[in-house]
């Protein structure tokens, strides 16, 4: 990536003072991806993981409520998380019409109290860890929306999912 490249997106973190169950954040999710602007979407919270890693518990199943299957735009997703922070990347140039409308979305349909905070918090330049997973000369053949996403030793399919 050219580093005199400028940077167009803008970051809006959503952060609800509980964690949302699936059905919000897939309510929430299709309201966002219909709205003019977001060129990704990620989700932060807690890992939900399939067996207990360590313990007494050990090899057992987690049998956790929120480990459930949501639809986003007719793609099917496995929250692995419990949703505590939703952050949309944006092109600025959409920005205040964006934010009116998030706004309007998300009053009617967070049942909480949350707060959304607006900056750069993804990664805009490449990375080390971009390097180790796709190798010399990647910018020209990954999507843009990788860039410092996934851990070098992680599969991208386990923990990335595109949705256009």
């Amino acid at each position: 990536m050219d580093e005199s490249k400028e940077i167009n997106v803008i970051d809006i973190k959503i952060i609800p003072n509980r964690y949302l169950k699936p059905t919000t954040a897939e309510k929430i999710l299709n309201l966002i991806y219909e709205l003019d602007g977001p060129q990704r979407v990620l989700i932060h919270g807690p890992s939900i993981p399939l067996k207990v890693f360590y313990g007494p518990g050990k090899g057992h199943d987690v049998n956790h409520t929120d480990r459930k299957k949501i639809t986003v735009k007719g793609e099917e997703i496995e929250l692995r998380v419990m949703v505590g922070e939703i952050v949309i990347t944006l092109d600025i140039a959409k920005f205040n019409k964006f934010m009116d409308d998030l706004q309007i979305i998300l009053d009617e349909n967070i049942p909480c109290d949350y707060s959304l905070l607006v900056g750069i918090f993804t990664r805009t330049k490449t990375t080390i860890s971009d390097y180790l997973k796709y190798g010399n000369n990647f910018e020209t053949v990954i999507d843009d929306r990788y860039i410092g996403l996934v851990d070098s030793r992680a599969k991208t399919s386990e923990t990335v999912k595109v949705i256009k």
